[in-house]
Formats: structure tokens, C-alpha cells, sequence
């Protein structure tokens, strides 16, 4: 990994933004690329440094999208068009490309997603063991609503109206409530929920597990949380851009479109299921596209070929490709 997309990846890491990392492991002459050149693709399909030419740079953008939904590491072996056969397996991808100029090209795609982000109120033990287990399963514990995927409200009867009603504004999907089934009913009673914002809160929250210690309740409220993630369809929205609230990401999102809604994507490092991931202002979400010419599947951008025929678009893998169907 080269200097600059070292430094690169962390600067994604740190803004919280899903790539992925594209690492070149075999290279067969005859062919451009080289065992060890790197590069990250965001998830507009962008590319930042060199795994090889156009052709091969082409089907590795097109799988790192497919990497970035499923949260699953990839081989991906470009073969030219007159290669053997390489059969696909658990883990790995074969594509074959006819614009290739020859030779093989292994590469490990690596997708970085961020982890969940998790608030927790309250400095009691229960609290405190929360967020030492919440860390210990790789949530990053947040002080900001903003972007969280639970909140846990641990005040046991201190500030927990005015964070419960916080989260809810800033559009937390989860609120885990730790407190008495009587003592819950009657905050939430007082509070005037909307049957949206009641579906959001877990009362009493907690897998029944007979916990007693702080430790034990911790235990049972993340496992509760994990559940929703893993297997409830939880769902969680990733800051448009620092600093911004749920509610100005509305806000902004109505005025015009400088947010865009970007591809479902998995939080890291679990692949925790999202239902929508924001892209940061000036990023547009990767589309693809089917060479008309070769079959291959291609990320639409500004330097992708691309022609109109009988009023149509279409998008090619080469200049070659263009040609052939333009003259067709």
C-alpha cells in the first residue's frame, strides 16, 4: 500500500465514508499493473490509484460496487478473453474481458464500512457497562445524535425524557429505554408519542436473559440491538456531511440536490443491514451499465465511453467497443 492511499484510507475512515480498497496480489504479463499497486473506489464509483489500464480498471470498479452492498471481500481475477477457464468460487469472481490486452490480474477487494455509531446517556453502572461492551463489539461510541444507529437511554429516571426526545428529533432508529416496564409506560405515556416515534423506542428495553448486575443488563440491551441489526431490518442513515442533523439533511434534501440518497450499503465490520447511505455533497451514487458490444457491466462517469444510437444511451468498457456499436 503506497504512501498516498494509505493516507487516503485513513482520511476516508476518519470521515466516515465506505470504500473500498483494491490491492493488486498477481499480475500476469503481458499487462500494465504490478503485485502490490493499490487503489480506493468511493462509492460514486470514483477511482484513487492504479490497479491496472482502462479495461481492467473497469471490472474492478464494478465489482468494488457490488463489494460495498454486501460488505463481502472479493478476488477478482480479470482474465483476457482467450484465457482458460477459472472456475468461481466462495469468495471469488471471474470476469473475463475482451478489451483486455492479455495476461491475468488478481485483485483482493476489501470493503471499508463504517461501524455503527452508538449514544449512550446516562453515567450510571448500567451505563457504563454499555458503552465498554458497545466498544468491545466494534460500535463507535458517539456523543452526537447525528447519524446513530441506538441510542441508549441509562439515566435510571435522570435526563431521560430530554434524551429520548432528542433522539427522536435528530431520527435515531433505535432508543433503548433501560427502565422498569411501569416506569416506562408511564414517560412514554406523558411524552405524546406519535405512533412513528413509539415504534422507534425499546421500553424495558433488553433480551429477557434474568439480568441483575449492570454487567448482565448491558448484555441483554446490546444483544437486543444486534438482534435489530442482524435479523429486525434496522435501518440507519449515515451523515450527509459533518455537522448536519437529521433534520437539515430534510431540510436540504427537499430544497434541491446537493444531498443525494446513495447505494444500500452494510455498516462495518459486521455486514449489518442499511437501508440508505448518504453520499457527501458534490458525490453522485455509482450507476451502472451493460456494454451493448462486450456484455461487460460498467460504472457510468464522466470518462466512461458513451454514445447515443437512435436516440438511446449507451455505455462501453473501451473506446474500442464505442466504435464497433456506433458503426453498427
Amino acid at each position: 500500500m503506497t504512501t498516498s492511499i494509505a493516507e487516503r484510507a485513513h482520511e476516508l475512515t476518519v470521515a466516515r465514508r465506505p470504500f473500498v480498497h483494491a490491492t493488486v496480489v498477481r499480475a500476469q504479463e503481458p499487462t500494465s499493473a504490478r503485485a502490490g499497486d493499490d487503489a480506493v473506489i468511493l462509492a460514486d464509483g470514483s477511482i484513487e490509484g492504479f490497479v491496472g489500464g482502462v479495461c481492467a480498471e473497469t471490472s474492478v470498479r464494478a465489482a468494488a460496487m457490488d463489494s460495498l452492498r454486501d460488505g463481502n471481500t472479493v478476488l477478482l481475477r480479470v482474465l483476457p478473453e482467450d484465457s482458460a477457464e477459472f472456475p468461481e468460487t466462495p469468495g471469488a469472481l471471474v470476469v473475463v474481458n475482451p478489451c483486455h490486452s492479455g495476461g491475468a490480474i488478481e485483485i483482493f477487494l476489501r470493503p471499508v464500512l463504517p461501524k455503527p455509531l452508538m449514544v449512550v446517556v446516562g453515567g450510571t453502572p448500567v451505563g457504563t457497562a454499555v458503552t465498554a461492551l458497545a466498544e468491545f463489539l466494534d460500535f463507535e461510541v458517539a456523543h452526537s445524535y447525528e447519524g446513530a444507529t441506538a441510542v441508549v437511554v441509562a439515566g435510571l429516571g435522570r435526563d431521560e425524557e430530554r434524551a429520548v426526545r432528542e433522539a427522536l428529533d435528530a431520527g435515531v432508529p433505535l432508543i433503548a429505554l433501560v427502565a422498569s416496564n411501569t416506569r416506562s409506560a408511564i414517560l412514554l405515556d406523558t411524552m405524546g408519542l406519535s405512533i412513528e416515534e413509539r415504534s422507534r423506542i425499546r421500553a424495558h428495553a433488553g433480551i429477557d436473559i434474568g439480568a441483575r448486575t449492570p454487567k448482565e443488563i448491558a448484555l441483554s440491551v446490546l444483544a437486543e440491538i444486534v438482534r435489530e441489526m442482524r435479523v429486525g431490518g434496522l435501518t440507519v442513515a449515515a451523515p450527509k456531511k459533518p455537522a448536519a442533523t437529521h433534520a437539515e439533511a430534510a431540510a436540504f434534501a427537499k430544497a434541491g440536490p446537493e444531498f443525494v440518497a446513495g447505494p444500500t450499503l452494510p455498516v462495518g465490520p459486521a455486514t449489518f443491514p442499511i437501508e440508505e447511505i448518504m453520499v457527501p455533497i458534490g458525490e453522485t451514487p455509482a450507476r451502472t451499465a451493460v456494454d451493448p458490444v462486450c456484455g461487460m457491466t460498467v460504472v457510468i462517469g464522466p470518462d466512461t465511453p458513451h454514445g447515443v444510437v437512435d436516440g438511446e444511451d449507451f455505455w462501453f468498457c473501451c473506446p474500442g467497443c464505442l466504435k464497433k456499436y456506433t458503426k453498427a
